[in-house]
């Protein structure tokens, strides 16, 4: 891989806290669902920084979309998510990884489960479901703090709506919006379980938030015995943002 330089051309807000880049490029060789590239910045005086952060959609359009959430202590979030402009160039490289992604040949079901910007390479797998007319089940089980911190509301919406043996679960685990019936919790096993989802449909499992919500989550898996070999796992925690 090497490092190419990416021009920012276009960039919403997702939350208050998070935002969508979509950066252009002058070669890409497209990605799987479910992998990252990295950026790096280089200060005037010489001294550079990167991190790595998963594409939110795939494809071969010499285009990558992020979703950056800023971190308040961060070092390069706060500065992707509130300063870099439209037209302004990035390094980047990529596209990386090749274990925590999805095949859209593959016909079996798949169940993911997202806490907080952990579903960033999630929806990258939904939405190439979508584009590749995939006929595999899926069901997404997402954990957020309140209602204001969902990611992509407007499309999972679409997605629910639209039905087609995909199935969107959004939980809360500090606030839950009125007319909720399950009460403001962390994700429980009773969450993980559906028809069509359960340990004896074979399901592959994907799964990625914070270091705790993963533990957790893979744990409760595993006691309703998924088979371990079929969980796959990304996770974040601190790097200086």
């Amino acid at each position: 891989m090497r490092w190419q330089l990416a021009r920012l051309v276009d960039a919403h807000p997702e939350t208050a806290t998070a935002r969508t880049l979509t950066l252009e490029l002058d070669s890409w060789p497209g990605a799987l669902p479910g992998q990252h590239v990295d950026l790096r910045l280089t200060a005037e005086d010489g001294y550079s920084t990167q991190r790595s952060y998963s594409l939110a959609e795939v494809g071969d359009s010499g285009r990558v979309r992020l979703t950056i959430q800023r971190l308040a202590d961060g070092e390069v979030s706060p500065f992707l998510a509130d300063e870099l402009a439209i037209g302004d160039e990035i390094e980047l490289r990529g596209p990386v990884g090749g274990w925590f992604v999805w095949d859209p040949a593959d016909t079996d079901p798949v169940l993911l489960v997202a806490g907080g910007s952990g579903v960033v390479p999630l929806m990258a797998m939904l939405r190439a479901r979508r584009s590749s007319d995939s006929k595999a089940p899926f069901r997404l089980v997402y954990s957020v703090r309140q209602q204001a911190d969902v990611y992509y509301a407007e499309e999972l919406g679409e997605i629910a709506a639209t039905g087609r043996d995909v199935e969107t679960v959004i939980v809360y685990s500090r606030v839950a919006p009125p007319g909720i019936a399950r009460s403001a919790q962390r994700v429980m096993a009773a969450d993980l379980q559906a028809p069509g989802w359960e340990a004896g449909n074979g399901p592959r499992c994907y799964v990625c938030g914070s270091t705790g919500f993963v533990e957790s989550v893979t744990q409760a898996l595993v006691h309703l015995g998924h088979d371990p070999q079929r969980i796959r796992t990304e996770r974040f925690g601190p790097s200086g943002g």
